[in-house]
């Protein structure tokens, strides 16, 4: 007898393939299907979620901010709007500000406004932007100011928008003050010697890299900045001696060396009228204008497609580094209540 089984007799010994396995050989396409259709729900979510972040977009730009309902009586169809202003005042968040005024400007049913402050104050073409902006919004709507943590230097310069018919209201702890500008600059030229370093910049002016960290200024660089300062200085004192009854040039002047004043020095000296809150803020505010039955709303504004995917928090640190490095060394005066300016990848 033949011990070594032919061809055909192996063929017949060898175990029969499980139903699972002559499925996977029998449909090798499956595998890619799968992939393919989850590939596609992947691509269709990332379209939704730029197409949602776009229509946001859209309407922010085209029909303002949406509105909220803050306090009184929600039936009501007279309204008062809260522009809230927090924060140091710079992009992004001086467009949405800006909105927020051409919204309650716009709404009939807005006869008046409380504009919110709580910032250490921004830039000076920023702030006066919305100074603007809402002193051509109090020729048709009352405003009145209520400041919470600090209204300080840009923050005060916008609440100057109430006018003299206006009121401006402060917290028992409200820091206000810090009237005037400055251009945050660091001189490393001690630094730069110790270690070595020579800041030589190719340049087609004297003055074009008068604000070098790396050197001195010179007598005829600081004349030039000197003056540049001035004009948004005296800007700003004449500012405040339009919109405050009680107080001339020259006793503003006396006020605007930079100091933070409390409330009570802040009454003392004229620039604010009350010490209250907000709810104090609206009864007044009610009792200007005579509103007996009113709706107070709040205007917020829709989140970014950085803001949906990363949080707001993580999508401040977006920015190219780069360029968060070369903003940083551009001169940007401000009216703010820091000594610290715009730090590398800061902003």
């Amino acid at each position: 007898m033949d011990e070594h089984p032919s061809a055909e007799e192996k063929h017949m010994m060898k175990p029969p393939e499980s139903a699972t396995q002559l499925e996977k050989q029998g449909r090798p396409g499956h595998r890619w299907l799968v992939r393919g259709l989850v590939l596609l729900l992947l691509i269709s979510l990332f379209f939704n979620l730029g197409f949602y972040a776009w229509y946001q977009e859209y309407f922010t730009i085209g029909g303002g901010p949406t509105e909220q309902f803050e306090t009184g009586d929600q039936f009501a169809k007279e309204k008062i709007a809260i522009i809230s202003i927090t924060g140091t005042i710079m992009p992004p968040f001086t467009e949405r500000i800006l909105h927020s005024i051409k919204k309650a400007q716009e709404d009939e049913h807005v006869k008046a406004v409380l504009l919110e402050i709580d910032s250490p104050g921004g830039l000076v073409a920023d702030s006066h932007q919305i100074y603007h902006r809402l002193v051509q919004l109090r020729q048709t709507k009352t405003i009145v100011v209520s400041m919470k943590r600090m209204a300080a230097s840009g923050g005060y310069y916008v609440a100057m928008a109430a006018g003299e018919k206006g009121v401006i209201f402060a917290e028992p702890t409200t820091w206000t003050g810090s009237l005037g500008v400055i251009i945050p600059r660091f001189d490393l030229s001690g630094l730069a010697e110790k270690v070595g370093v020579v800041s030589d910049p190719l340049k087609t002016g004297e003055f074009k890299d008068a604000l070098n960290p790396f050197r001195n200024l010179s007598k005829q660089e600081r004349a030039i900045w000197d003056h540049i300062l001035d004009e948004s200085y005296q800007r700003f004192l004449h500012v405040i001696t339009d919109n405050r009854k009680n107080l001339d040039y020259d006793q503003v002047k006396k006020l605007a060396t930079g100091q933070i004043y409390p409330a009570t020095d802040a009454k003392e000296n004229g620039l604010i009228d009350e010490i209250g809150y907000q709810e104090d803020a609206l009864a007044r505010l009610q009792e200007i204008t005579g509103l007996q039955r009113v709706r107070v709303i709040r205007y917020s504004h829709p989140v970014s497609l950085a803001d949906i995917l990363l949080g707001s928090a993580e999508a401040t640190q977006v920015e190219n580094r780069k360029q968060a490095l070369l903003n940083s060394t551009v001169p940007r005066a401000m009216y703010f209540a820091s000594w610290l300016g715009e730090m590398p990848g800061w902003q």
